[in-house]
């Protein structure tokens, strides 16, 4: 089965012809040149493609886009808020090494033990959320200072050591 990654949200319509503009977390400055489709999660784990005609260059972290069929201001809006997601493979190419969700499906490892996969990052002003399943329950780990020891990209994980009970409060 296809991993996909959130790289972004669709956060306003550009314009009268369907434009939009996307606000990605990529963590690089980037076009999307060669992506051909992006995905929305209509339902959960059900992904619709939705192709790309064409793409421009914001800033930093903003990108208009423009996909296929969508031609009018009006059809634009329903977009507009909707989280974009891409193949694992699309991700790896376009997110840049020193971008917090090139985390994405890297392992935490807590004082030698893995606790689980990252799904989802969540960024807040002082830290970064890691969103893990714990058997069947959502867990969140915070990454600052105090917790984060070392990310090793060749082995995919990131070691951590967290306060004494912190885990404890989600598998009760």
């Amino acid at each position: 089965m296809t991993e996909y990654f959130k790289i972004g949200k669709l956060v306003a319509v550009h314009g009268l012809n369907g434009e939009l503009l996307l606000k990605h977390e990529l963590g690089k400055k980037t076009s999307l040149k060669g992506l051909q489709a992006i995905f929305i999660e209509e339902k959960k784990n059900s992904f619709l493609p939705w192709f790309i005609e064409s793409t421009k260059i914001k800033n930093e972290e903003e990108i208009y886009i423009k996909f296929e069929s969508i031609n009018s201001r009006e059809a634009a809006i329903k977009l507009t808020q909707k989280e974009i997601w891409v193949p694992e493979v699309d991700f790896k190419k376009f997110a840049a090494k020193s971008a917090p969700a090139s985390l994405l499906g890297y392992t935490i490892i807590n004082k030698d033990e893995p606790i689980g996969e990252i799904l989802e990052l969540i960024e807040q002003p002082h830290q970064l959320l890691c969103r893990l399943d714990i058997k069947g329950k959502e867990v969140l780990i915070p990454l600052h200072e105090q917790t984060l020891q070392k990310i090793d990209h060749k082995k995919k994980e990131v070691l951590v050591e967290l306060p004494e009970g912190l885990l404890e409060i989600y598998l009760i």
